[in-house]
């Protein structure tokens, strides 16, 4: 066992003093170890419970013969953090996250792992340690919390409460219903219901082969669940018996098309992007935006879940989860490696068979699909010559093509300022720019003010693009990860007020009406702005971190 250079021969006797000291017995020494890297806290509601989970899960594992040994991880909540300065911190967790699973588990000989994530940069900071590491490693998510229900029927979740500052900034709801909205739209422990970050990334763990299946769509509070973390306990510590199947043997260019593929299907969160083009860097594997592409044109989007429709994360697991999805999806040949190996000991082939839709509205035919393509696209063009993403899925039909000024915005703080102003009009292009990795520097997500834009009623009149990134509960023509950024001199550094931005989303193309010649007069005149961090993480970071269209991943 890996956990022998810790525990095996007489020179090891300190160490199994250490060991006993923590409560260990001699039995439970020579059993295998079992890392529980837990990212329990009280901050986050999708991992408010998670303490129970761990305890379901040490003692399935202890059921199954192997010694589990717990420690925890940080964990930022995204939407407590947004619209402030707390936000700069969320992308960067995911990179203390990594080094920490790192840390734990290079330094304490663990013969396998099982990681209980729930929430946006945590679950992509721990597979990228995991990556490091490559033990054995199974993720059992905390699971997705129920949207929740006003007292007139209507389902609401988290982004029905930022849209409803708005309308309620318009007077078109009052303060009671407002309060109603707020009450009602996060009713429990678990990610948030939507299709956003949390959820999209613990799906995409079911189809990249890292989780086993129902992960993504089991609710928190569903019995279900408590099997699900047994089950992985268990499974946990079969692998570490057999030493695998490793992580990097299940984290390959194929896995990572199956997952897109998926992401394509179900119209995920833009952020899976930058995560899992931050994976595959950890796992040595060359993926890149044009890969992307490749998958989302051939694959169509059969699910639409909030924010881009009225179903939830609730709705897709009674209509069959994320096995039939894909099953549906591998309906298109050449679309899905089936033959992936996963943590089940079988293929991803095997772990979807027999699944299929059982509400043919909710999980589509691919035949009766929203749309032939899949629901993220990767743009390019002189805004953009290392790429960005947008939802397409979210976007109102009448916007997927579209010409407008460039009204500017030189942080998040000041676009939520000037938007709930009004100065924003219909047929305007919001920019926020020097929000990027380096610029934010943290990349800080823009739900609120996409939310403002959608509460007002600009939705179908109004895009905005940044160099930031965006909630997995952003919907609209909302393009991000604009690469190069601002604060590296990339073009969206470059517009004046009233620029025409041009916006072609079927032809993959975001473009400024301005000549190279006149972009290259303006480089000359763009001085590099001072840091906004000097001292402390976010100025390491701001200094370390590469753009969007490599992972916000760090160099140096």
């Amino acid at each position: 066992m890996r956990s022998d250079r810790t525990k095996k021969g007489l020179e090891r006797a300190p160490h199994r003093a250490l060991m006993r000291a923590t409560g260990m017995s001699s039995e439970d020494i020579k059993k295998p170890f079992i890392a529980v890297c837990n990212a329990f806290n009280e901050v986050i509601p999708g991992h408010a419970h998670l303490d129970q989970v761990g305890k379901i899960i040490k003692d399935a594992v202890r059921e199954a013969g192997g010694t589990p040994i717990e420690f925890n991880m940080i964990g930022v909540c995204d939407g407590i953090a947004m619209g402030h300065a707390g936000m700069k911190y969320s992308l960067p967790s995911r990179e203390l996250i990594a080094d920490a699973v790192e840390t734990m588990v290079g330094a304490h000989a663990f013969d396998a792992m099982i990681c209980i994530p729930n929430c946006d940069k945590i679950v992509p900071g721990m597979i990228m340690g995991a990556m490091r590491v490559n033990i054995p490693t199974i993720f059992a998510s905390g699971g997705p919390m129920k949207a929740g229900k006003t007292k007139d029927g209507r389902v609401v979740d988290l982004i029905s409460v930022f849209e409803a500052v708005a309308e309620h900034k318009q007077g078109s709801i009052s303060d009671e219903e407002l309060e109603e909205i707020e009450c009602k739209g996060c009713p429990s422990q678990g990610s948030c219901s939507g299709m956003f970050t949390a959820n999209s990334m613990n799906c995409l763990c079911e189809a990249i082969g890292l989780a086993l299946p129902g992960n993504g769509t089991i609710l928190a509070l569903d019995p279900a669940r408590h099997q699900l973390w047994k089950d992985a306990a268990k499974r946990a510590v079969e692998m570490a018996r057999a030493d695998g199947p490793l992580p990097r043997e299940i984290v390959t260019q194929e896995s990572l098309d199956n997952a897109f593929a998926l992401d394509m299907a179900m119209g995920g969160s833009t952020n899976t992007v930058l995560h899992t083009l931050a994976i595959a860097k950890e796992a040595g594997v060359e993926y890149d935006l044009d890969r992307i592409n490749t998958v989302s044109k051939k694959c169509p989007n059969i699910c639409k879940v909030s924010p881009s429709s009225h179903y939830h994360i609730e709705d897709v697991h009674a209509a069959g989860g994320i096995s039939a999805i894909l099953a549906e999806t591998a309906k298109k040949e050449g679309l899905l490696n089936l033959d992936c190996p996963t943590v089940t000991g079988k293929t991803l082939g095997e772990n979807i068979a027999g699944a299929e839709s059982k509400d043919l509205e909710c999980i589509r035919k691919v035949e009766n699909a929203y749309s032939e393509t899949g629901g993220l696209s990767i743009l390019w063009g002189n805004l953009a010559e290392g790429g960005c993403v947008v939802k397409k899925a979210g976007v109102d039909p009448k916007m997927l093509v579209h010409t407008g000024p460039a009204v500017i915005f030189e942080s998040q703080e000041d676009a939520c300022e000037g938007i709930l102003e009004g100065k924003v009009k219909a047929g305007d292009v919001v920019v926020i720019r020097y929000e990027g990795p380096k610029g934010g520097p943290g990349m800080q997500e823009m739900l609120a003010p996409t939310s403002y834009i959608m509460g007002q009623g600009l939705g179908d009149s109004v895009a905005l693009i940044t160099d930031g990134r965006f909630s997995g509960g952003t919907h609209g023509a909302c393009i991000g990860h604009i690469s190069p950024e601002a604060a590296e001199g990339g073009p969206i550094g470059l517009l004046n007020e009233g620029d025409i931005i041009e916006i072609d989303i079927p032809n993959n193309r975001l473009s400024v009406a301005l000549s190279e010649e006149e972009l290259a007069e303006r480089r000359k005149n763009w001085k590099e702005p001072e840091p906004r961090f000097t001292t402390g993480w976010l100025a390491r970071y701001a200094k370390m971190a590469t753009n969007a269209s490599n992972g916000a991943v760090l160099q140096g």
